[in-house]
């Protein structure tokens, strides 16, 4: 009576009306930083006390703020004070520029003030490398490189040797474990780009020398214990490369309950491509995007990170960006159909299937 409304028609219908979605461009929304409460796992999350200064703006007054200035001019965005020695806790215009550098440079809402977004991007574990500016780094308009763009200046193609520090490792992780994990990481670069990578014994003459390390270790870039800066590794043709030996390292969180654990890996492979001469990336899908949340795994290069690399080294003869745009592609599908649920609100596709049954 009613062919309209036959099964086969609302069917159609019900997959049509759960599948559209508008045709934006893929965007990956950037991971929450989980707020820690365990006070034994806290109590040296160097810039945890931060998400105190939420929604200051420009003219606010707020006792500690001169030590979140002091964080942006160590990681580049804020100068000395030329009329005193030390920050003051009023939020003035300098400080409000060097916000809006921070947002742009690290691809977040640009509002100048202290909100939500850029919060949790202030107090998320990070690298300890300077992001641009004031330390000497040349910023393009994703990736960036150091001043000057060092590279590591041998014949193409090139092997570089690395080595672990015989004096200076962890128990956490097995050096067995160790090893196989910067394999890994080392491997991944190796295959973008015409460079090998070979363990030696010889630790120094080799020209990737790694280890970790507890607070001042005589490097003028001291660590700071549990979360804060992880690592930190310097340009070419230097070749030092430190671990925060105070972190709660992790190669598998299935045996690591720990919620401040960070995955050695995914250090491992960002900390290399500041080896190779790459500073960091705006783009947060990036392998050198320079924060990284406790219990996050973030170990595959993106194009970002091959096109940095590539533009110092070329590119490894086997490489094509085909295989990378495929893996690329079918992770912004997976997030799109993932949220294809929330498009349309639960209780409106509930009575839609409802009314298919009984239509």
């Amino acid at each position: 009576m009613f062919p309209f409304f036959s099964y086969f028609n609302i069917f159609l219908l019900y997959v049509a009306l759960f599948l559209w979605r508008p045709c934006f461009p893929a965007r990956i929304v950037p991971q929450s930083i989980t707020v820690i409460t365990s006070q034994s796992e806290t109590h040296n999350a160097t810039w945890h006390d931060f998400s105190k200064f939420l929604h200051a703006e420009r003219g606010s007054h707020v006792s500690g703020m001169s030590e979140l200035k002091r964080y942006f001019h160590r990681f580049g965005y804020l100068s000395l004070p030329e009329t005193t020695s030390n920050f003051t806790d009023t939020f003035d215009s300098e400080f409000e520029s060097a916000l809006v550098r921070y947002q742009k440079r690290l691809g977040l809402p640009v509002t100048g003030k202290l909100d939500s977004d850029t919060i949790s991007a202030i107090v998320a574990p990070r690298c300890g490398v300077s992001d641009t500016g004031t330390h000497g780094i040349h910023a393009t308009r994703h990736f960036a490189y150091f001043n000057g763009k060092p590279r590591w200046m041998r014949d193409s193609p090139m092997t570089l040797t690395y080595a672990f520090s015989p004096y200076n490792m962890i128990e956490r992780v097995s050096v067995p474990e160790t090893r196989t994990v910067f394999q890994r990481s080392f491997a991944r670069w190796a295959k973008v780009i015409p460079v090998s990578f070979q363990e030696t014994e010889e630790y120094d003459k080799a020209d990737i020398k790694i280890g970790f390390y507890l607070g001042d270790h005589g490097d003028g870039e001291p660590f700071d214990g549990v979360l804060g800066v992880l690592a930190h590794a310097f340009s070419p043709q230097n070749g030092r490369f430190h671990l925060d030996a105070a972190e709660t390292w992790s190669v598998d969180f299935d045996r690591e309950e720990s919620r401040v654990a960070v995955d050695l890996e995914s250090v491992a492979t960002h900390e290399i491509g500041h080896v190779l001469g790459l500073g960091h990336s705006s783009v947060k899908e990036a392998v050198m995007y320079p924060s990284l949340s406790p219990r996050r795994k973030k170990v595959d290069l993106r194009i970002d990170d091959v096109e940095g690399v590539q533009a110092l080294y070329g590119s490894n003869p086997n490489f094509t960006f085909s295989s990378l745009l495929q893996s690329e592609n079918s992770l912004n599908l997976a997030v799109g159909f993932d949220t294809a649920f929330s498009k349309w609100p639960f209780s409106f596709t509930l009575a839609l299937f409802i009314f298919s049954l009984f239509a």
